[in-house]
């Protein structure tokens, strides 16, 4: 009986193992957003780069507080090798949709559910070679990729600059979360 309990031990240390050598050939799984209660609702940390954030820099991507989902600025900007125009501009766009897009599907919502957004742009700094005109018609017409309808409530305001050094465009929103059945 030693002897059976012994080979399936050492069967068992062998299998643990395999599966540990093959599960370090895979690609890592990507991790689920990390909810933290409140007393009214959660904060919400959908990658590693936003739990370090709100280690370093004390602030919550997604912040739920009753029925209203708070989403922190997300800054449309240029990375080093990509160009200044309206083209450009709106691809840039959409990497910042796809992130609040990213990050409202954290929360559980979609953009049908965002009731206000707040934008914040820079109108005549280096990063955009484009008139004030061109890049609010670019950020309208990206915004209407992925947002359908209804329309929310939206404020759009001319400043100087922001935080990051290659920022156009820094973009808030609030979404409302709808009473359970109504979708």
């Amino acid at each position: 009986m030693r002897r059976t309990v012994c080979k399936t031990m050492a069967a068992l240390a062998l299998a643990t193992a395999a599966s540990a050598a093959y599960a370090q050939t895979r690609a890592p799984a990507a991790p689920a957003p990390l909810h933290i209660p409140t007393r009214d609702g959660e904060v919400i940390l959908p990658t590693p780069f936003d739990k370090q954030a709100y280690d370093d820099y004390g602030y919550a991507a997604i912040r739920r507080a009753g029925d209203q989902v708070y989403i922190s600025g997300v800054v449309i900007g240029r990375r080093p090798d990509e160009g200044k125009d309206v083209a450009a501009f709106k691809d840039q766009a959409r990497r910042g949709f796809r992130r609040i897009g990213a990050y409202l599907k954290a929360a559980g919502l979609t953009f049908d559910d965002v009731a206000m957004i707040n934008s914040f742009h820079v109108w005549d700094g280096p990063n955009f070679t484009g008139t004030r005109a061109e890049q609010f018609k670019a950020f309208e017409e990206v915004k209407a990729e992925f947002m359908k309808g209804p329309n929310p409530a939206w404020t759009a305001v001319g400043v100087t600059s922001l935080l990051g050094d290659t920022g156009i465009v820094e973009v808030q929103m609030i979404a409302h979360v709808p009473p359970q059945g109504r979708r």
